[in-house]
């Protein structure tokens, strides 16, 4: 890992109202409800929590309201690890909020983005530069100088600032991954700005009109990824595993890990942040796709978002990689 690198990670911070039933409500009606929980979400300080604990020099880039979610959202990144130096505190407008339905092993998400929205994509090329001046010890003379640290953007804050800090940090040197999540499409120009697209199977389908399903058409979605601009695509298949492209454009697949799904909430976020992490060690794809694979088999056996992430240290005792 080089002495100065970091993951940054621009997105969201949410509150999460999560709540499980036996089956879903139709259109007008009540059904009973159990195991309500309030947890620290969003899939930028997700995807941020991961990184750090999977041991890597993360800082959250984001806002909050100035109110109780935003002071529980920004102490919880704190107590994660987490630089918040740039996670911004707003007036007059609230902190993001998503309301979790849990029904058989899945789930389905009502979010309402407040303060997530508000920050643009000056707002975060600013941070990204203070950053690297930081790193740099003050010398920002150096421009070239995040060569092996990590961005990580997502499709839960404003699509136009999300494009314009993808552009930016992928000019002063990052290594960008770049989640549609929910699914969105960039802006054409801004595609070569991202070095690594990391959809599930919806989002891919929206994306490129494909359902990954099988070797050929995960072969042709992951195509289609690349061929819109960027680097390189993996695609998270959920139970399925993780598939991507190698060098002479046979398909790789990562299985998912067994465990007992409790809550996939925060499955996807935390193969994201685990991934960034052995990036952030300069690991090859696929041996950062393991890392991911590993970190998120444990998080879907926990309930909740942000605390159901595992450290570095539990994800190797339960994989026997502490020998």
């Amino acid at each position: 890992m080089a002495d100065h690198s970091i993951v940054a990670v621009f997105g969201s911070m949410n509150m999460d109202l999560s709540v499980a039933c036996e089956r879903m409500p139709r259109a007008g009606e009540t059904v009973g409800g159990s195991g309500f929980i309030t947890n620290a979400g969003g899939k930028g300080a997700n995807q941020a929590v991961a990184a750090a604990r999977m041991g890597a020099h993360t800082c959250m880039i984001g806002a909050v309201g100035r109110d109780t979610f935003g002071d529980v959202l920004v102490a919880g990144l704190q107590d994660a690890g987490v630089g918040v130096e740039f996670a911004t505190r707003l007036d007059g407008v609230e902190t993001g909020t998503a309301t979790i339905i849990r029904c058989e092993s899945d789930n389905r998400i009502v979010l309402s983005p407040g303060a997530n929205h508000a920050l643009a994509g000056e707002d975060v090329a600013r941070a990204l530069r203070r950053l690297v001046a930081d790193e740099l010890d003050g010398d920002a003379s150096e421009i070239a100088p995040a060569a092996g640290s990590v961005f990580i953007a997502q499709g839960e804050c404003d699509l136009m600032a999300t494009a314009a800090a993808l552009s930016c940090a992928h000019e002063l040197g990052f290594y960008t991954i770049f989640n549609p999540a929910p699914a969105c499409d960039l802006p054409a120009g801004a595609w070569p700005a991202v070095d690594l697209v990391c959809p599930n199977e919806t989002e891919c389908q929206v994306l490129t009109g494909i359902l990954p399903t099988d070797d050929a058409s995960c072969v042709a979605a992951l195509n289609a990824l690349v061929d819109k601009g960027a680097g390189a695509a993996v695609i998270t298949l959920g139970g399925a595993g993780s598939v991507a492209l190698g060098d002479d454009g046979e398909l790789l697949r990562m299985p998912a890990l067994s465990s007992e799904v409790v809550d996939t909430t925060a499955a996807g976020d935390t193969f994201i942040g685990a991934l960034a992490a052995a990036r952030l060690e300069g690991l090859p794809l696929f041996e950062c796709m393991a890392a991911g694979a590993r970190a998120s088999a444990v998080t879907v056996s926990r309930l909740g978002a942000q605390q159901s992430i595992p450290t570095r240290a539990e994800v190797e005792r339960m994989f026997g990689l502490d020998d």
